[in-house]
């Protein structure tokens, strides 16, 4: 594919995107949507809805349960964000901000090598991420490859919640590789934990062991929010004023 000096890539017909939700349409004491949550990411105040994108999981239950039809989910896949707090969806804004990182375009605008790390996935994102790697989508065509060795790597990619098991491991990981070094947590349990953010194995996502610098969200990430995410954090697109919606 020509992305990005093309068209962009074309979401699937089921694909769910980043939510859109209406202003100040929200029974004070409706909590359908709330419940309907399996992840506990939609919150609200003074009638206003909050869903934390981090956390989500893209299922559109609270879509389907919303009696009012505040809630929608566009087509827009360009949901990764640098800062945390910028994966709040609300009524106020429907896009979400991203900086590119200039260390990293300083010393990795050529060449990026990631390590990547499962940290007790399902497989699901690890396989998205694998995709990038094929004929079509091309990654190393913007110069970003992943290396066998976290000492041959400038950062980590981050799958999985990190289980009990993998806390060690991943810190270890951490250490081996060189700094300046970057970590960017791929789809919602490495982010927030996702479904498994409550369970007495798992952390909270890849920030409670090590800093991160790209979150990108998704259960899992369609392969496109991926390369969006990679790309802007090393300042090799500039994101569109007007996504698709």
């Amino acid at each position: 594919m020509k992305y990005p000096d093309g068209p962009e890539p074309e979401m699937p017909k089921r694909f769910t995107g980043r939510p859109a939700l209406k202003p100040g349409t929200c029974s004070k004491d409706c909590r359908a949507c709330m419940e309907a949550c399996p992840t506990g990411a939609i919150t609200a105040q003074d009638g206003n809805l909050r869903i934390d994108t981090g956390l989500c999981i893209f299922c559109a239950a609270c879509k389907k349960t919303c009696p009012s039809k505040v809630i929608d989910f566009t087509r827009n896949y360009q949901l990764s964000a640098t800062n945390r707090d910028d994966l709040i969806a609300t009524s106020a804004s429907n896009s979400t901000p991203v900086s590119s990182n200039q260390m990293v375009n300083k010393l990795f605008g050529r060449s990026l090598k990631l390590r990547q790390v499962s940290a007790g996935g399902c497989n699901a994102c690890e396989a998205d991420t694998n995709v990038l790697n094929t004929l079509a989508w091309d990654l190393g065509r913007f110069g970003i490859q992943f290396v066998a060795s976290p000492r041959h790597a400038d950062g980590l990619l981050v799958t999985g919640p990190v289980t009990k098991n993998m806390e060690l491991a991943l810190q270890k990981t951490y250490e081996a590789t060189p700094a300046p070094k970057i970590v960017i947590a791929v789809g919602a349990c490495a982010i927030s934990g996702g479904i498994f953010h409550s369970h007495n194995e798992t952390h909270k996502g890849v920030e409670e062991i090590i800093p991160v610098d790209l979150f990108i969200p998704g259960c899992p990430p369609h392969p496109a929010t991926i390369l969006d995410g990679l790309l802007l954090l090393a300042d090799k697109i500039q994101r569109k004023s007007n996504p698709k919606t």
